[in-house]
């Protein structure tokens, strides 16, 4: 079986071109299969700043407002999505950008909740797992942005956590994967203020021991979540950690390795 390595890269290093341009370069040298998912940054807050487009969050997360879709779909989509793939391609990467609207990719529906109304924020049904093997096997670099579609002709805004973790999903009775979540952090960390304290195994007891402690909060929360869905459904491995380390995560010599038990 093939490997396949999903590397979901978070928005704090899309905002610095000098880390992301370090970390394509590392990207660029993982051999085999590889897909790319991205998250925002911040450039989609600024756009909507200087047009003077309130956003809101709710505990972390933007309310997608018919308004705000078009911004992050331009921004997503467009400046930051065709950027990586161009510079993947100067990296001798044969990249391609995708949405999970193109080639019906990933299928999602609107989200909806009895207490918040989120706006246009897609949860995803399903992943076209043969077409996304078909473009692997033509060795294609696969860079996906987090917007999806509901199949009706509406485009949503969908978590890159959560895109990264469904795809593993989909591909992992085809290929041997490992999903990868990398961003500025050296892992889970036992003190958020030390980086010197990362957790090196989370298994599912331990991981609710960590939660009870609260020691796991906020935004870590769904990223392990995620992770421990992706081990259930056959994904090979999850680690998380910094986004500068990629060779070392692979390897796992680095950041913080999610396990069945």
């Amino acid at each position: 079986m093939n490997r396949l390595s999903i590397i979901k890269i978070g928005g704090n290093i899309i905002d610095d071109e000098a880390k992301l341009a370090a970390f394509l370069d590392a990207f660029a040298a993982v051999r085999g299969k590889k897909i790319l998912v991205h998250g925002g940054g911040k450039l989609a807050t600024k756009i909507a700043d200087e047009l003077g487009i309130r956003q809101q969050l709710v505990d972390g997360r933007r309310i997608t407002d018919a308004a705000t879709l078009k911004i992050v779909t331009m921004v997503y989509a467009g400046t930051i999505n065709k950027n990586i793939v161009a510079q993947l391609q100067a990296r001798g990467c044969n990249a391609i950008g995708l949405t999970g609207a193109d080639g019906n990719a990933i299928l999602a529906h609107k989200r909806g909740t009895a207490a918040i109304d989120y706006g246009y924020v897609g949860d995803v049904d399903a992943v076209d797992a043969p077409f996304l093997t078909s473009l692997l096997e033509q060795d294609k670099v696969l860079v996906f942005a987090p917007i999806t579609h509901d199949g009706k002709g509406q485009l949503l805004n969908t978590n890159a956590d959560t895109i990264a973790q469904e795809i593993a999903r989909g591909l992992s009775s085809t290929f041997e994967t490992s999903l990868i979540y990398s961003f500025e952090k050296s892992g889970v960390l036992m003190n958020a203020e030390d980086e010197s304290s990362v957790i090196g195994r989370i298994n599912p007891a331990y991981y609710q021991e960590l939660k009870q402690q609260q020691v796991i909060f906020a935004g870590m929360i769904p990223k392990l979540d995620n992770a421990f869905a992706a081990l259930k459904s056959g994904v090979q491995k999850v680690i998380i950690g910094r986004a500068e380390e990629l060779s070392q995560l692979l390897a796992g010599q680095s950041g913080t390795t999610i396990v069945h038990d």
